[in-house]
């Protein structure tokens, strides 16, 4: 290993619109990108628009119970075919009718018997590579990606260590989060907690152990980072938690490269993150909290409101300083702080991310 520090990567890679256009055509285009949770679709005929690379798809349930990924573009003449959320029994364009089965085959149009050697066998949208993975529905529209159990091994058989009901949750509450930054900033931010004694008050006294904090990339060469520390002392707590579960007083998160985390809060409180880019210094990032079927709990709404009002509100404060500092002519980059030893004030976790915000555009 040399002795040379590593340092931040320049300024640039957060403030080129041309380099932001090369991830959007490439690295967002070819990596699984949350879509949404399998509960917001629960019924056949239900759909759901959303964006990703600046594509726009849909998410639909078909008549076999299969959720199924399209570009949401028809076959004949480029219209969109859906926006929001809603239930159909047919997919119609609505610029000239064409009409597709849930499945995405083409089902009939006006007058299309007239133009002759039609075969409407041969019409269909175009799917989107997709997979459930614990309920939470990803995409990615390289078709020939490897499964997500290949970039992120052992994800999912921890997360049912932590939460065994994973797949008896949905969404409580989603809490929208603008930040006038570069999404790279964002992750950045989110993947180290140098910064968390200084800046996070409740969150280092009230929910973790900031001297027990330590962020590991995978040991496999998986693309995740995994974040574990100690619960506070139960007198400290900002809410209840049960001691009788397994892991109730760990915390762990599961940074899933480029743009999702699962979090298992102490009391296994399951939350998440996810980002979308929307220009080279803007993101919004969306935090998810689950209860059982989505019912009502007053501790996870509190713990909603405390997240939002301290540590949401801390970072958007930290995430926006640092990006008018990238802009600025006197900045050169450090060196990262790499203590071999790990732990809550090293900047291992930061190197990794960089090798792959630096590979994905080089």
């Amino acid at each position: 290993m040399s002795d040379s520090p590593v340092h931040s990567l320049e300024a640039r890679y957060y403030t080129d619109p041309a380099i932001y256009a090369q991830e959007m055509r490439g690295l967002l285009a070819s990596t699984w990108q949350f879509a949404l949770h399998l509960s917001d679709i629960p019924n056949v005929g239900d759909y759901a628009a959303f964006e990703i690379a600046g594509e726009s798809l849909f998410a639909i349930r078909g008549r076999d119970e299969v959720v199924r990924v399209f570009y949401n573009v028809c076959q004949h003449r480029a219209h969109e075919m859906v926006s929001g959320r809603g239930n159909t029994r047919v997919v119609v364009c609505p610029y000239h009718a064409w009409t597709y089965e849930l499945s995405g085959g083409l089902r009939a149009g006006p007058n299309i018997k007239a133009v002759p050697g039609f075969d409407r066998s041969e019409i269909c949208l175009t799917e989107v590579r997709s997979e459930d993975f614990l309920g939470f529905l990803f995409v990615n529209l390289d078709d020939d990606a490897a499964p997500m159990d290949d970039w992120y091994p052992g994800v999912r058989a921890e997360l049912l260590e932590f939460v065994p009901w994973i797949r008896e949750l949905a969404p409580l509450e989603w809490v929208e989060v603008p930040e006038n930054c570069n999404w790279k900033v964002s992750v950045e931010n989110y993947s180290e907690c140098y910064h968390c004694p200084i800046n996070h008050p409740t969150f280092a006294e009230g929910v973790v152990k900031p001297e027990t904090y330590d962020i590991q990339p995978d040991a496999g060469g998986g693309y995740v980072l995994r974040h574990t520390t100690e619960c506070q002392s139960l007198e400290k707590m900002t809410y209840p938690v049960d001691m009788s579960v397994a892991h109730a007083g760990d915390y762990q998160s599961w940074f899933l490269w480029p743009m999702f985390s699962f979090q298992c809060y102490p009391g296994n409180v399951l939350n998440t993150y996810h980002w979308r880019a929307e220009a080279v210094d803007r993101c919004t990032v969306w935090r998810g909290w689950y209860t059982a079927g989505g019912a009502e709990s007053d501790v996870i709404r509190a713990l909603a409101v405390q997240d939002r009002e301290t540590t949401v509100e801390e970072d958007i404060r930290l995430v926006e300083s640092v990006q008018r500092g990238l802009a600025s002519r006197g900045y050169r980059p450090g060196p990262l702080v790499l203590d071999p030893q790990c732990g809550v004030h090293s900047e291992h976790s930061i190197a990794r991310l960089q090798e792959w915000m630096r590979a994905a555009v080089d």
